[in-house]
């Protein structure tokens, strides 16, 4: 029984160290965008990004949706992305809540659902989950929205 207690308890502490953190570089994610060729969030170095965890089968992702174009289409010209990541198995479902939610910004998919790679490597155990990263790359930001958000783009921007 000890035995077991203390591998789980060096499991835990192996996923821990695992987890990003502000103050982190945001690990590579590439994934294949909407016309299928791999899209990598380090392309995107020297902008302010916000990766953007979702699916079209979210409620409360696809009712944050506005207000993240809302911010892009504002301070798009100034240096912001936005890298959406999309856990959707169907593909079909993507793309049809991209174009019904008029997403203007880069869009990949990770199509393994709840389970996908990206979503542990992330530690994203709910979504909508968002991370904001400066324009080295570093996590600034943890789930930040509305008027929180927008502040801390105009001081970064």
């Amino acid at each position: 029984m000890r035995t077991i207690l203390l591998l789980f308890a060096i499991l835990l502490s192996l996923q821990a160290g695992a987890q990003v953190r502000v103050g982190q570089t945001a690990p590579e994610i590439a994934l294949p965008g909407t016309k299928d060729s791999v899209l990598r969030l380090s392309s995107l170095q020297g902008k302010v990004v916000l990766i953007d965890f979702w699916a079209s089968w979210c409620g409360p992702c696809r009712a944050a949706n506005p207000a993240v174009v809302k911010l892009y289409n504002k301070y798009k010209a100034q240096g912001f992305e936005v890298f959406g990541v999309s856990i959707d198995r169907k593909k079909t479902a993507w793309l049809q809540a991209i174009e019904a939610d008029k997403l203007p910004y880069i869009q990949v998919n990770d199509n393994g659902g709840r389970g996908a790679t990206i979503t542990e490597t992330y530690n994203v155990t709910a979504i909508p989950t968002t991370f904001l990263l400066d324009k080295n790359g570093k996590i600034i930001a943890i789930d930040l929205e509305g008027n929180q958000l927008e502040k801390r783009l105009k001081e970064l921007l």
